[in-house]
């Protein structure tokens, strides 16, 4: 099984209706083919969109691992509007899930982000209840802090922590990553190409509104960054995007990178990558292209970082 998950949020961007959009079910056919077993969705993903597509891509038979995320609140526009992790929010919003999904369980179920009004003993223990029901198998948790997880842990064993990380967002190394490992919790790398800056192929056409790293001299100062990993990759024959995963997976056992994808020709790529081993040279070189502290901007816009707990 490579060691990589589909994240399917892309697939919901733009047009919401399946039935006009036939090659996200491609995309998430594809990545079964190929192996993967991860697949990453969430009920805010278009808005209930992304898990009704998920479960027109299945087919019976399918053996997989799907992580469902909630508490993200959007209104009818698609506008964020809050994070919601009441217990009773947490059983409602999952009934709702497994109906789309057209599942009778979750494989892990983990709130999008902490909700400040709501202790995560609380979050964490309506899960377990649902977990003791049958309705979930294991229960994550996403871009929260050591403490934060370590408070989680108490409650009920966590199996995975959901986390920005690549060769861009190194900020899990310092705390998270260790209280993850000595605890035995498994890690979500998302974000590992840094939406879209590590592909090696993004030439500024337009700036991501929500992430400063796009905006103005962030941009032009860490796509300079970016190429400065060229040669390590040209020299092994793979991509920038393949080096960029293969760099995330080199960091430890128990790391699973997660790859956004919404067209099926990039799975092949991606599993190629997972099956990359970097030397220890070419690790340095990395470390030297881009030292940790060298990207321009932070990861989201100021009032979207002061929701991360994993941030504090």
């Amino acid at each position: 099984m490579p060691p990589i998950g589909l994240g399917c949020g892309p697939m919901s961007a733009g047009d919401l209706d399946p039935a006009r959009d036939p090659g996200s079910a491609d995309t998430i056919r594809a990545a079964i083919d190929a192996g993967v077993t991860l697949i990453d969705t969430a009920d805010f993903y278009g808005n209930g969109h992304n898990e009704w597509l998920i479960r027109q891509a299945l087919r019976p038979g399918d053996r997989l691992t799907i992580s469902d995320k909630f508490g993200a609140l959007r209104d009818p526009a698609g506008r964020f509007v809050g994070i919601q992790a009441h217990p009773a929010y947490v059983k409602s919003a999952l009934a709702y899930s497994l109906q789309r999904l057209g599942t009778d369980h979750l494989d892990i179920y983990r709130p999008a982000r902490l909700d400040p009004q709501v202790p995560i003993e609380d979050t964490v223990g309506a899960i377990a209840e649902m977990v003791e029901a049958g309705w979930v198998r294991h229960i994550g948790l996403s871009e929260v802090g050591a403490d934060t997880i370590r408070r989680a842990h108490a409650v009920h064993p966590i199996a995975d922590v959901q986390i920005e990380y690549s060769i861009f967002s190194r900020g899990p190394e310092r705390s998270i990553l260790p209280v993850c490992r000595e605890l035995g919790i498994g890690v979500t790398a998302y974000g590992v190409l840094a939406h879209g800056l590590l592909t090696g192929v993004y030439s500024g056409g337009g700036e991501v509104g929500h992430i400063p790293r796009f905006h103005g001299e962030n941009l032009t100062a860490n796509l300079a960054l970016v190429e400065r990993l060229r040669p390590i990759a040209d020299a092994r024959g793979v991509t920038v995007a393949q080096l960029a995963i293969a760099w995330v997976l080199a960091q430890g056992d128990g790391i699973v990178a997660l790859v956004g994808a919404s067209r099926p020709g990039r799975i092949d790529g991606a599993v190629a990558a997972a099956e990359l081993s970097l030397t220890e040279a070419e690790l340095a070189a990395v470390d030297e292209a881009v030292p940790e502290g060298a990207v321009a901007g932070t990861r989201y816009a100021a009032p979207l970082m002061a929701l991360l707990d994993s941030e504090r």
